[in-house]
């Protein structure tokens, strides 16, 4: 089966479903809505955020949302996409991000980090944002090294915004002991659920419109087997709904019905 053909079947002027969107064509269902005001609200209180959600339940993209909307001459964004890289590595990203040159020693790597955003924020202006994703990964003392960077200045307040996203045990790892000095800077925390029945239905909507159809495309029945198939789980929702349209497709049908729906959940192992 061709994408094309199925476009043109369709009458779709770009495939539905896609994660390749710009922030502004994005939906904004309640849960993806209040992440985003909730990481504004971090980032403007130079505050450390900790957002918590199941795979594929949407924090990479609010995160992409909230940052999109930020004036970059006032902000700087500095991501971490892989605890794996251990504290030099965290360090050294930072360094790096902020035009530095990373100090060969691990021991004076951590004051160069905290210098490096204080200086961002008093000379430069802008405010350094520290995204680090898959954060349920970071060993104890990264959490430490984090803690220790928002340390460097106690009098001023902290130079940065740190946000912590990572998947729900993230905020059961924090509540340990070991870490309580890091968990009580927490100014903000927020677990993304999945999307509630009528958000699945106006996602779907929503995604069919902006590729061209505006029409009635999923029948209530199939959106509804989407829906508890994917628990509202927007990437759950995305997969389930593309392998019902090329179920619909093959049975040359004009809507995605429930008999659809059922082999995309078969399919994609979501039963």
């Amino acid at each position: 089966m061709s994408i094309e053909r199925l476009q043109q079947y369709y009458g779709f002027t770009r495939m539905p479903f896609g994660r390749a969107l710009a922030p502004g064509m994005l939906h904004r269902h309640p849960g993806h809505s209040e992440a985003v005001a909730r990481i504004s609200w971090c980032v403007d209180q130079h505050a450390i955020g900790v957002i918590t959600g199941e795979v594929g339940a949407g924090k990479t993209v609010a995160i992409r949302a909230a940052t999109a909307a930020l004036d970059p001459a006032r902000h700087v964004i500095i991501y971490l996409p892989n605890p794996s890289v251990g504290v030099r590595g965290m360090l050294h990203h930072i360094v790096t991000a902020l035009g530095r040159v990373p100090s060969f020693y691990t021991a004076t790597l951590a004051p160069q980090a905290a210098e490096a955003l204080a200086a961002e924020h008093a000379e430069r202006g802008r405010t350094p944002v520290v995204v680090i994703d898959e954060a349920h990964l970071l060993d104890n003392t990264q959490m430490e090294a984090i803690r220790m960077l928002t340390n460097h200045d106690m009098d001023s307040g902290s130079p940065f915004a740190a946000l912590l996203v990572g998947q729900p045990t993230l905020r059961h790892r924090l509540r340990l002991g070991v870490l309580a000095a890091l968990d009580q800077r927490i100014a903000m925390r927020y677990a993304i659920a999945g999307m509630a029945p009528a958000d699945t239905a106006d996602y779907i909507g929503h995604h069919a419109t902006i590729a061209g159809r505006t029409d009635t495309l999923f029948s209530d029945d199939a959106i509804t087997l989407i829906h508890n198939a994917a628990r509202g789980y927007p990437r759950a929702v995305n997969n389930l709904a593309v392998h019902a349209l090329t179920a619909a497709f093959a049975a040359k049908a004009a809507i995605v019905d429930e008999k659809a729906a059922r082999i995309a959940v078969t399919e994609t192992g979501h039963d």
